[in-house]
């Protein structure tokens, strides 16, 4: 740890001498040629990092470990108790495993620049087939496990593959997902044609294999020569990472190598706090951003140990899940969504099952991908006595935005802040016009262009989508698509979307900010606001609360303090007067709470039931709430 440097002068210097920060930072990735160019402006506003390098990126994660002693460390902890099982791979064991995993892939026929989708469960051996592409320099595009046929479908024709990767079966507390079967669908329904598919058997559940074009992962290891990295160009492509568009057609982030590893180099240490040979957390799924940056490439590239967890944070079997394998693994930085927190505390309230474990190595608890209530993370530092950091990025970026540099210097927390902008994020908030607004006040969160390294290099085969999605509206800026502002000492607050700041009467509004409130309440543990239409208001907000476990008063009672609540903090202004108590939110798999599909509900207008829903029967009962509302 390195408390008591000047975070501050850190920063300025990558705003204002971008090139020399990120060369200095560059010293901990292995380089096979140096760069020619750090940054590279030529094609702006499609900027490049360190053109002219030659790298991979798995030779840095694995390789260069073992060469120097960490053989014997553990790369991967693989905990499941949806099985029942576990298993460790030391650095030595997962050289070997990848490499011959890789020389299963191109003796398929995969070489430099050919796409590998991957489907696969929470198993380790999604880790090491992402890390066998990027040993030869293929492309592999990781599809999130949930993900029905059409929409896996979807991102095949896109990507346009040479091989998919995938196994049996998934497990979730609910039952086995059959992914050969999914496989199989979607490969009917995608027009690309796909010669091999590799299959990973599970014992929980095997399957037939089709003649000529599956191949058994284990058969086909067993046989297998193993491989030694490629060096390939630091702006080649590491991967694509699908996101969700305004469009039925997904959006393909794509990554560079050498960006990415200096990026990810720089956070570990600076961020997170954590070193070579400690053991990192990140309770996500490796078909997210977060699973990409923190359970895979992020504490590879570090020496780091990281555990890939094959359960929920309830039900696996209870609310002590994560704290489990905190203790059991000494974990030194523990990584989640604001909505697994808000789920373990609607089940251990007093925090019993924290008390129970010995969680003395635990220095600090992060939480991203949404909003983090201020109420949720109040508990979590009350139930921990440990930092509670909460930090905002997005799948285009890659790492955060804004954050707190832990392992750097400690600065003041701001709670319901996403804290400071990290190195090389120019963060404004700008009106409509484009133009700065006041200090403090709400505006659209844009980023002065060039983004740091490790951030999309653009969409695959859309250059022409990614301008307009993120560089058009604002030139010489990214938008991020957020709304919320900066304050006096210069941290970076995210209220909601951009579509999720509603007009009332002429006045401009974060529904976050009256999510804020009504969890701030002690008998709430999650709300969402949308926006209504409104002959004369324009736009009014409707919200729907989520009692804790123990709550057992009166909802109309409730409803109405709430109500009351929000005038009293945010004023008459937020003309808040419908809010209906509700037992749960759609959310997508990943955890967030799908607003816009429920403002669309609200206001009568056709929605596509979103692919990454957890349940969709859930809808039908908030249309039910919304009439009610209008009732």
């Amino acid at each position: 740890m390195t408390h008591g440097q000047d975070y501050s002068a850190l920063y300025r210097q990558s705003i204002t001498d971008p090139e020399g920060f990120w060369a200095e930072q560059a010293a901990r990735v292995d380089w096979e040629q140096p760069w020619d160019r750090v940054l590279d402006d030529r094609d702006a506003p499609f900027y490049r990092w360190f053109t002219g390098g030659r790298l991979n990126t798995c030779y840095n994660a694995i390789d260069r470990h073992v060469e120097r002693g960490r053989g014997e460390q553990d790369a991967i902890i693989w905990d499941s108790p949806v099985t029942g099982q576990s298993r460790r791979y030391s650095y030595r064991e997962l050289q070997d495993q990848v490499a011959r995993l890789a020389g299963v892939i191109r003796g398929l026929g995969v070489e430099k620049g050919d796409r590998v989708v991957i489907y696969m469960p929470m198993v380790p051996e999604t880790a090491m087939a992402m890390l066998a592409c990027a040993r030869i320099g293929a492309i592999h595009s990781v599809v999130f496990g949930g993900f029905a046929a059409p929409e896996l479908a979807k991102r095949i024709e896109d990507a346009d593959p040479r091989l998919v990767i995938s196994a049996s079966c998934g497990i979730e507390p609910s039952g086995v997902v059959d992914y050969k079967a999914l496989l199989d669908d979607a490969l009917q329904m995608s027009e690309g044609r796909i010669a091999h598919c590799l299959i990973l058997q599970r014992d929980t559940r095997r399957c037939e294999l089709q003649e000529g074009r599956d191949i058994d992962w284990d058969e086909a290891l067993a046989t297998a020569e193993p491989v030694d990295p490629v060096a390939v160009e630091a702006d080649h492509p590491l991967y694509i990472l699908y996101t969700s568009g305004t469009t039925g057609r997904p959006k393909g982030i794509v990554r560079d190598h050498g960006g990415h590893a200096v990026a990810l180099c720089w956070t570990l240490p600076n961020i997170y706090g954590i070193q070579p040979g400690e053991v990192m957390f990140t309770a996500s799924d490796v078909g997210w951003v977060v699973g990409h940056s923190y359970i895979v490439y992020g504490p590879l590239l570090n020496g780091s140990t990281t555990v890939i967890f094959e359960g929920k944070p309830v039900g696996t079997p209870d609310a002590s899940a994560f704290w489990r394998i905190v203790e059991r693994y000494k974990a030194r930085a523990l990584f989640t969504a604001p909505t697994a927190l808000r789920a373990i505390k609607k089940e251990d309230p007093d925090g019993e099952a924290i008390k129970a474990r010995d969680l003395s190595t635990l220095r600090a608890f992060f939480l991203a991908g949404e909003r983090s209530d201020p109420d949720s993370v109040r508990w979590a530092e009350q139930q921990l006595q440990k930092p509670v950091l909460d930090h905002w990025w997005q799948t285009e970026t890659g790492w955060a935005i804004a954050g707190y540099p832990f392992g750097y210097e400690s600065i003041p927390v701001k709670i319901g802040a996403a804290g400071l902008p990290m190195p090389g994020y120019d963060v404004r908030a700008l009106d409509e016009a484009g133009d700065p607004m006041p200090v403090g006040e709400l505006g659209n969160i844009a980023i002065r262009l060039p983004l740091p390294p490790g951030t999309l290099t653009t969409l695959w085969g859309n250059r022409e989508r990614h301008h307009e999605s993120y560089l058009a509206r604002y030139p010489g800026y990214y938008l991020t698509g957020d709304s919320g502002l900066v304050d006096e000492d210069g941290y970076v607050h995210i209220m909601s979307r951009i579509d999720d700041v509603i007009n009332v009467a002429g006045h401009r509004l974060s529904t976050g900010q009256m999510e804020e409130v009504l969890i701030d309440h002690p008998d709430v543990v999650e709300a969402a606001v949308f926006g209504v239409a409104d002959a004369t208001k324009g736009q009014l907000p409707v919200g729907l609360v989520v009692p804790g476990a123990s709550f057992d008063g009166d909802d109309k009672a409730l409803a109405e303090a709430l109500i009351g609540r929000v005038r009293e903090q945010i004023g008459p202004v937020a003309a808040f007067k419908h809010c209906r108590i509700v037992r749960r939110l759609p959310k997508t798999r990943s955890g967030k709470t799908l607003r816009g599909t429920m403002r669309s509900i609200a206001n009568g207008e056709d929605y596509t039931v979103p692919a990454t829903i957890d349940d969709p029967s859930i809808l039908d009962e908030i249309a039910e709430d919304i009439g009610r509302i209008r009732s």
